[in-house]
């Protein structure tokens, strides 16, 4: 939610008072979305490091979740909050369906250290 009104916040400071530049909205929305992408990779960077020194890679969904929802921040914030409102159905149903469809998806089993394999 605060990724989403700071999103927000960022595209309306330049449309506040009539006076700001034609451009102004277009690179605030390149700014918001650049500053966003920073932010995912490094929530990616951190759970693939969290758990364990293996080179995984974890935190995908959590990144584009964030990438998202400033998105819808900055939709709502130019006055499309009907467009808005139809991301957020989406990809509250994206996501959870993605929760749903895991319980299906069959995880590989690890060998711990020192466990020896068939032979």
């Amino acid at each position: 939610m605060l990724v989403s009104l700071g999103a927000a916040l960022f595209v309306v400071i330049n449309t506040i008072g009539g006076t700001a530049h034609p451009d102004a909205v277009s690179r605030s929305v390149q700014g918001v979305a650049t500053g966003i992408g920073f932010l995912g990779a490094g929530e990616i960077v951190h759970q693939s490091r969290a758990k364990s020194g293996k080179s995984e890679v974890k935190g995908l969904t959590s990144a584009a979740a964030i990438w998202v929802t400033a998105a819808l921040g900055m939709v709502a914030s130019v006055g499309y909050w009907q467009a808005s409102l139809v991301g957020t159905l989406m990809a509250l149903l994206t996501l959870s369906g993605a929760k749903w469809l895991e319980q299906f998806v069959p995880v590989p089993h690890e060998k711990k250290r020192g466990e020896r394999g068939e032979e």
